[in-house]
Parts: C-alpha cells; structure tokens; sequence
C-alpha cells in the first residue's frame, strides 16, 4: 500500500510540476539561443573595429561576446554538444588573444569564421525543428527526386516508342544497360561529391556557397529548358532525331551511350542538388530520406503505368508543379549562399532587426531567409524574376500566339 501511496504522489507531482518545469526549460533555451545570437553579433563588430584599427576596443568587445553573453547559454549548451563549446572557448580565446598581440586581419577573420560556424551549429542544437521544417524539407526532397525521376521515366518511354516505331526492338537490351550505367554513376557522382565536400582543402562557408550556386544555376538553366520543351511533339522530335542516328550508326554502343546520357544528365542533377540541400539539412536528413523514399515509391508506380501499361498521365502538370517547388528550392539555396559568403567575409552584412526575418533555426536554414538584407535582397529579386518568367510564359507569349493567328486567319 506505502508503494502504491508513493507512486501515486509522484505521479501527481509530475503532473503538477512537469508543465513548469517544460516551459522554464523553453525558457532556457531561448534564452540561451539570444545569447548565442548576440555573442555572434559582438563577435562581427570585434573584426570591424579591429579592421578600423581600434584594437583596443575590438578586444574588449570580444571578450565581452564570450563572457557576456556565451558563457551564459554554456550551461545547456554542455549538456548537448560539449565538445562544440570546448572548441567555442578556445576559439573565443583564440580571437581575444589575437587582437591583443596584433595578428594579422587575414587570421583574425579566419578565426572569427570558425566561431561563426560553431555558432550556427550550436543555435541548431539549441533549437527544435517544430512541425515546418520536417514538412518543408520532406517537399523539397520528394520534388527533387520525383521531377527529375519523372523526366527519366518520360525520355526512357520517348526511346523505346521510337525503338519500336524504328523497327529496332533489338537494341533494348543495350538501351537498358546504358540506363543502369547511369543510375550507377549517379550514385557514384553522390558519393565523390561526398567525399570532395569532406575533404576538399577549401574554407567550409566557401565550399557551402559554391555548391549552392552551381545548384541555383543549374536549377533556373534546366527548369526554363523544361518549360520550353514542355510541348510532347517537341521532345518527341528531338529524341527520335537521336533515335535515328542510332539506328544509322547500327551499334549496340551507340544505343547504350543513347541510354546513359538520356539518364545521367537527370541523375547528375538530382546529385548536386541532394547535396546542396544536405548542407542545409542538419538535424533533418530523416525527413530528407523519407522524402525520397516516398519519391522513389511514387516514380516506380508511375514507370510501371506509362512504360508496361502505356498510360497517358498529366505529365504537364506534374513537371510545372515539381518544376515550381524546385525554383523556391533555388531561392533557398541563394540566400543560404549569401549567408555562408557572409561568414566568410566575403560579402558585407547589413542586419534587418524586423522579427519576419528570423524564422526559426531549422525554417531558417530550409528556406534561406536570413536576416541581412544582402540575403533576402537576392531572394526577392530572384522571386519576383521567377514571377515575370511565369507570366510572359503562359500569359503574355499564349496571348501574342492566339492574335498572331487572328491576324493569320
């Protein structure tokens, strides 16, 4: 009977007093995280004072960014990532110890971008990911791999309708060998892209920055290609072209290397831009896989429909939806740019104090919004840009083609 008295007290208790507890922990960690973003606010200021040669003052600036305010989100900071902050504390005194024996600027912003990024991962630990940002790197992840799956699905049943057509049924087995030997180069091109990433002797902002902005341009290149071609006799005329000089070439290499490059270019996408989305993925890649798995179930039932049942679906309207997420994926990955460029030193950071730029860490990171106005300058340039493409596409071109044949008739 004590057992169960006792048992039925503390339950109790914890009912009463876990909702307390629960919200003087959220505290903490807001706290906390005010704290990290402050102590990274001091820590730029220290560098503009000492590239103004105020030394004197940079110094005391930083070291009130690490005993003023770091130090105080330290305690469940420790209790997380404590190897994190022990690099902290030895960057932060790297830093004060610099600027007091006259270091040069060079190793000083070197130092300062170390803390900067520790900083970074810190406010992620620091963080939870909410409901927004699982759901938003799940799209992101599902549109890449569905797009681009879907635009192999269409060009593999594109080349095997014109093998038939051509009375050429014979080299689908060369055709589906070169398509393998592209998916196996796809996930080869992953992993020594992995691997560059890891081992490349380049600043890590530089290296985040410069894999963003190969993605940004390669997504607004291919997806107004796509646009262009989204005409079916358009597509159909281009590969039964290459088709034709397969057939003329009358090897089985011709049609294997007709396979892989139809595959390889979509496969060699969906690799860059799973790594772009990686780097700013951190504490969601669970969501970043299912994404894909999901992708990958939902393209394996749309290959066995159009390529063993021959079934016609709204090709158009997937590709412009899959197309549409993956230039908001662009405007992420730009302002993620920016913001590395930034902890680099490389670009001027001019703070936006509003509160509609801080979004949370995790939505922060998936959607590139920063609060500096270099970075949500370029996404609202790069959006409304996007916006006037739309227009002129299905608004004003539509518009000139239906007066072009008035006038005609």
């Amino acid at each position: 009977m004590r057992r169960v008295s006792v048992a039925f007290f503390a339950v109790a208790a914890a009912a009463l007093l876990g909702p307390g507890l629960a919200s003087a922990g959220g505290n903490q960690l807001r706290q906390a995280r005010d704290e990290v973003q402050q102590a990274r606010v001091l820590v730029d200021r220290a560098l503009d004072q000492a590239r103004a040669g105020n030394r004197t003052q940079a110094y005391r600036t930083a070291r009130a960014a690490y005993l003023d305010h770091f130090e105080r989100a330290e305690i469940p900071l420790r209790l997380r990532t404590p190897n994190v902050v022990l690099d902290l504390e030895f960057e932060f005194a790297a830093l004060r110890d610099g600027i007091r024996e006259g270091k040069s600027l060079g190793s000083l912003e070197g130092t300062a971008a170390g803390i900067r990024r520790d900083l970074r991962s810190v406010d992620l630990t620091l963080s939870k990911p909410g409901f927004a940002a699982p759901l938003i790197a799940f799209l992101f992840s599902f549109s890449i791999l569905f797009r681009e799956g879907l635009e192999a699905v269409l060009l593999i049943a594109i080349l095997l309708g014109s093998l038939e057509a051509g009375r050429a049924s014979g080299y689908r087995r060369p055709l589906a060998l070169g398509v393998v030997g592209a998916l196996a180069a796809t996930v080869l091109t992953w992993l020594a892209a992995t691997l560059l990433i890891d081992v490349a002797p380049v600043q890590r902002e530089l290296l985040e920055a410069g894999t963003a902005l190969v993605a940004v341009a390669v997504l607004f290149v291919v997806t107004f290609w796509l646009v262009s071609q989204l005409e079916q006799r358009r597509r159909l005329e281009f590969m039964r072209a290459r088709i034709a000089g397969a057939i003329a070439a009358g090897s089985a290499a011709a049609f294997a290397g007709l396979g892989f490059t139809a595959v390889y270019r979509e496969g060699f996408e969906t690799a860059l831009f799973y790594q772009a989305l990686a780097l700013f993925a951190q504490g969601l890649v669970v969501w970043v896989v299912l994404g894909a798995a999901a992708a990958a179930v939902s393209l394996v039932g749309v290959g066995y429909a159009v390529l063993r049942l021959g079934k016609r679906l709204p090709i158009k309207p997937l590709l412009m939806t899959g197309a549409s997420i993956l230039l908001l994926l662009s405007v992420t990955f730009a302002g993620n740019a920016v913001r590395s460029l930034q902890e680099a030193d490389v670009l001027r950071v001019t703070p936006i104090d509003s509160s509609w730029a801080r979004p949370p860490a995790f939505v922060a990171e998936l959607t590139g919004i920063h609060p500096t106005r270099q970075g949500v300058g370029i996404q609202l340039a790069m959006l409304a840009l996007y916006v006037a493409g739309a227009i002129y596409m299905f608004a004003w071109r539509p518009l000139r083609r239906r007066a072009a044949r008035v006038v005609q008739a």
